[in-house]
């Protein structure tokens, strides 16, 4: 057999998904699994999204341009204004989802050995698209017992080398559920031009921000206009994780006419999803604030249930509807599987995402578990049960 690549074998599993296979033999038994290992909302995809793809008069469904179309990136920019941030339609390229926007990001930042800093836990396809990038990642972990606020900027700085050319944040914050302040934002953005760094924020869960607080946007650090990188996406946002549409956005225009390039080498992001999408930016504001109460909530009601667990801990979260929590285990990547293959009360059992994968530094985050809020508030008071029960039975 021909040999594979060296990137190939060194490309991180999911942990998210690499219990997959436990969890599918768990439901060919006739279990129910309340899954709360991924991000995938339970909430109704906006209606003016879904209308727009059934109503599309289109006789020839044809390429977009590279850059996704013109009064999609208009509509967008209008959006971000509304946010408080001044964007031109220039500035921004459509991508295939926020995951193709870091690529194309790396892919323009950065060559074959170069290094990126991340705070750390961090979501857990930042390793993959570095691996696929051929970087290295260079973590800085960020603790629980701060709720994973931004790490002493002395720690970064002590990871910047010749090779270091950006440094990459999740705001609001998957696993940690964690939101950048102002002040925090004034920090990095010292670093980065003190040190002549690019600075990505995956922006993906803005408006998810509780308890009063506001999102703070890298791009409205107007001072480093030149080094600012920002991801979004509509899969969080909306609930259209199935749309696959992002975008990158910057005010950098040689980055993005180098991001240009990678968008003509793939074509154009998918048509129809477009559609949808830019229909999507019609949604009121009176979708959002539901959406919102919903998540807080969700929130509420679950880390009093989880805390309410003898020997477990819980980093209470700001924004996005993840959070990290600390199990009486030894590995959660064992009790994760054993929980599919071994436990059930009454037919059901539940799914949690071993958050070891979500650390780049090995044997941190070991007995630390992500769980995504992202299920009906009954459904999350019975996964909490469930989940005490197991605790209970669990022997490491």
């Amino acid at each position: 057999m021909p040999q594979l690549s060296q990137k190939g074998q060194f490309m991180p599993q999911s942990p998210i998904r690499k219990l997959v296979p436990f969890a599918e033999a768990a439901e060919a038994r006739g279990v129910q699994i309340h899954q709360l290992n991924i991000g995938q909302p339970d909430i109704q995809t906006p209606q003016p999204a879904l209308n727009a793809v059934k109503e599309a008069n289109i006789e020839v469904l044809s390429y977009s341009h590279s850059a996704g179309f013109l009064s999609y990136r208009q509509k967008l920019a209008a959006y971000y204004g509304k946010q408080g941030i001044e964007m031109d339609a220039n500035d921004i390229i459509i991508t295939t989802g926020g995951s193709e926007a870091l690529l194309f990001a790396m892919g323009s930042i950065t060559d074959p050995g170069d290094e990126v800093i991340i705070p750390e836990p961090f979501y857990a396809n930042y390793n993959g698209f570095a691996t696929a990038s051929g970087v290295t990642v260079k973590p800085v972990i960020s603790s629980f017992e701060s709720g994973f606020a931004l790490p002493p900027i002395a720690e970064f700085e002590k990871q910047i080398t010749a090779k270091t050319k950006a440094i990459i944040i999740c705001n609001p914050g998957n696993p940690t559920g964690y939101l950048y302040s102002k002040d925090e934002l004034d920090q990095l953005s010292k670093l980065v031009k003190k040190h002549d760094l690019f600075l990505i924020a995956d922006e993906v869960y803005r408006e998810f921000a509780y308890d009063g607080l506001q999102h703070n946007s890298v791009l409205n650090q107007r001072e480093i206009d030149e080094h600012t990188i920002m991801i979004d996406s509509v899969s969080k946002r909306f609930s259209m994780c199935g749309a696959r549409i992002g975008c990158i956005v910057s005010r950098n225009k040689e980055l993005m006419a180098t991001a240009m390039k990678f968008a003509q080498a793939r074509l154009s992001p998918p048509t129809l999803a477009q559609i949808a999408s830019e229909a999507a930016l019609d949604t009121p504001q009176s979708y959002f604030d539901e959406v919102i109460s919903e998540y807080v909530d969700r929130r509420d009601t679950l880390v009093a249930g989880l805390e309410a667990i003898p020997g477990v801990r819980v980093a209470k979260p700001k924004g996005a509807f993840y959070c990290i929590a600390e199990l009486p285990v030894k590995n959660s990547d064992d009790f994760a599987q054993w929980l599919l293959e071994s436990f059930e009360v009454n037919k059901k059992t539940v799914m949690v995402a071993p958050a070891a994968g979500f650390y780049s530094t090995p044997g941190e985050g070991l007995n630390q578990v992500r769980i995504a809020y992202v299920l009906k508030k009954e459904d999350l008071i019975e996964a909490v049960e469930l989940l005490k029960e197991a605790l209970s039975q669990y022997k490491d």
